[in-house]
């Protein structure tokens, strides 16, 4: 048997209806699995197929709702909004695609690996929350209205401003780096000390399009005059969506910062997001806006901007944000340990981004188009291979070089991982320095 999803003791959350459920899905999971790895016996067979995993889902998402309800659980809205957005947006966009393509095997993959890769992580974090096991990161999101009236604002706005037909791509954007990024922090403070955060995270290219555009400039490179104007539109641009803030009226600006990508990440990591939206505008770039709501009122996240010193600082934030040339590798690991290994060992000489799993890897790689990808080939439930299948499938990923990362070393693991054609491998309890000179090697005999 060939690629399959591994039930472990941790999925388990210590109650019966909605671990039995868990393990059902699962197992359907598998058997669906199970098909791709033959010729597709027939359309009909993978339409029931999916539709029986779909009303498993159906019907456990119905009894984790009647569960969270009976126990009182706190985070029940919020829990049953992003069951929403899974069988309400998510999964029509997959049955859309799988009836248009008359369930191609690409499409069925598609469909498998998204719904196994929200299965599991959905288990180990906000089902795992119901019981106190883990913090939901998202249980102080804004109410459903409030989101939704904000949500078509935005869009609206986008609209109005430059033409250009936003799409919500993702409602809980998780601070992944898109492109060559302008990171804009604005804080609103009350007269009783309540802070919020507000990021405006625009795309290069984005600006040069819109905002450039409307200034009538030829430069495809952002400079002060594109910065300043599109701070102040970036305010007027939070100030017609605060009304959709619970008492908005009491709030107003207290500061502004441009950040780089790792002092975004560093705020985002410690903060609770009261929204977190990432859109698309087709092809002219992505933005996210973020409102958060800190658990920490640290100051020196980055040099306030004033009047008197707006211009010096947006050319050393310009100069700073200079693309630095560096080569790209994204390093997938399940491990924290090697994530962070690897990016101590790289870091002064590649721009590295990381990820736990192979799902969120495909999401880097769609944001931010790496020169190389460090694949673990050992993780659980999406393993390196099926990662790699997945780089390969899609028309654009498929030259983007793929070096597996392993720690067993036994000749039969070893012809297994070539076989699946990789760029190469490295084996993890090598010597540093002989890793980063395979690398170095790597991009001198390929460049």
């Amino acid at each position: 048997m060939g690629r399959q999803l591994v039930w472990e003791e941790r999925f388990n959350i210590g109650v019966e209806v909605i671990d039995k459920e868990h393990k059902k899905l699962f197992s359907i999971m598998n058997r669906l699995l199970a098909f791709t790895e033959e010729e597709m016996k027939s359309q009909w067979v993978c339409e029931e197929g999916i539709k029986y995993f779909k009303g498993h889902a159906m019907k456990h998402f119905s009894e984790e709702e009647v569960y969270m309800a009976s126990i009182n659980y706190k985070g029940f809205e919020t829990h049953r909004r992003i069951h929403d957005d899974f069988r309400k947006k998510t999964l029509p966009a997959l049955e859309k695609e799988l009836l248009q393509t008359h369930y191609a095997p690409d499409s069925v993959k598609h469909f498998l690996g998204v719904c196994a890769g929200w299965l599991v992580g959905h288990t180990l974090t906000e089902d795992h929350a119901i019981v106190g096991k883990t913090v939901s990161k998202w249980e102080n999101l804004l109410p459903e209205e409030e989101l939704v009236a904000m949500k078509f604002t935005i869009i609206q706005l986008v609209y109005d401003l430059f033409r250009l037909k936003a799409q919500v791509i993702s409602e809980h954007y998780g601070g992944e780096k898109f492109g060559k990024g302008i990171y804009y922090r604005l804080v609103y403070k009350s007269q009783k000390g309540e802070k919020w955060e507000i990021f405006l995270v625009f795309e290069e290219k984005l600006l040069i399009s819109t905002v450039g555009k409307l200034m009538n400039t030829t430069s495809d490179k952002i400079n002060v005059m594109l910065m300043n104007a599109t701070r102040y539109m970036a305010q007027q641009f939070v100030s017609s969506i605060r009304e959709h803030f619970p008492s908005s009226d009491l709030y107003e600006m207290k500061e502004e910062n441009l950040l780089t990508y790792e002092q975004f990440q560093r705020v985002f990591s410690r903060e609770d997001p009261r929204c977190s939206l990432l859109f698309n505008t087709g092809g002219s770039g992505y933005f996210a806006f973020c409102v958060l709501s800190p658990r920490l009122d640290e100051d020196g996240t980055a040099p306030v901007i004033k009047t008197e010193n707006a211009v010096t600082e947006i050319k050393k934030y310009l100069k700073n944000n200079k693309e630095s040339g560096k080569k790209k590798i994204l390093v997938v690991d399940d491990s924290a340990v090697i994530l962070q290994t690897m990016k101590k060992l790289l870091g002064e000489e590649y721009q590295v981004s990381l990820a736990k799993s192979g799902l969120s890897a495909i999401r880097c790689i769609t944001l931010d188009r790496p020169d190389l990808v460090l694949l673990d080939y050992e993780m659980p439930v999406c393993d390196g291979s099926q990662v790699l299948e997945m780089i390969r499938a899609e028309e654009d990923f498929a030259n983007i070089p793929v070096i597996f990362l392993t720690g067993v070393v036994d000749k039969e693991r070893i012809a297994k991982i070539m076989a699946l054609k990789p760029t190469g491998y490295l084996l993890k309890n090598q010597n540093p320095d002989e890793i980063k000179k395979n690398i170095n090697n790597f991009f001198v005999k390929y460049s």
